[in-house]
C-alpha cells in the first residue's frame, strides 16, 4: 500500500460522505395552510339558524392573483364569527405565502359571494346562478 492512497481514500471518502449530505432534504413539514384549513372547518361546525339574518358568507383561501379560492357559509346565532374571520385570515396568508413559495398562477378569474341564507335550519351558502350569454 502506497502512503499517498490512504489520504486520498480519505479525501474521496469524505468528498462521497459531503455530496451525499448536500443531496439531502429535511422532510417536508406540513403544509400551514392544510392544518390551518382543519382548524377553520372546527370552529365552523355550528350553523344552525332562525332566520337569513343569521347567514353569512366568507370568503376562504387565496388566489395567486388575489381574491378568494371559495365561501364558506356561517352562522352568527351561535357567535360572532371572530375567531373564525381570524382563522381564516391566517388560512388565506398561508395558502399567499405557499403560492408564492412555489411560484404558482390563477386564471384570476373573480369568484362573486353567492351569498348565504337559513336552509332548512342550517346556513348554507346560495346557489350560483350561471347566466346564459344573450340570444342573438
Amino acid at each position: 500500500m502506497n502512503i499517498l492512497s490512504r489520504p486520498l481514500r480519505l479525501a474521496m471518502a469524505s468528498l462521497l460522505m459531503l455530496s451525499a449530505c448536500a443531496g439531502a432534504r429535511p422532510p417536508a413539514p406540513e403544509n400551514a395552510s392544510v392544518s390551518l384549513w382543519q382548524q377553520v372547518q372546527a370552529a365552523n361546525t355550528r350553523l344552525s339558524c332562525d332566520n337569513d339574518s343569521q347567514c353569512h358568507s366568507l370568503g376562504v383561501g387565496a388566489k395567486a392573483c388575489g381574491g378568494p379560492e371559495n365561501y364558506i357559509a356561517w352562522s352568527s346565532k351561535a357567535g360572532d364569527g371572530a375567531k373564525l374571520k381570524a382563522l381564516v385570515e391566517q388560512h388565506a396568508a398561508a395558502r399567499r405565502a405557499e403560492d408564492k413559495q412555489q411560484g404558482m398562477m390563477s386564471t384570476c378569474s373573480v369568484m362573486s359571494d353567492p351569498g348565504a341564507s337559513c336552509q332548512a335550519g342550517v346556513c348554507a351558502l346560495n346557489q350560483r346562478t350561471v347566466s346564459e350569454p344573450p340570444a342573438q
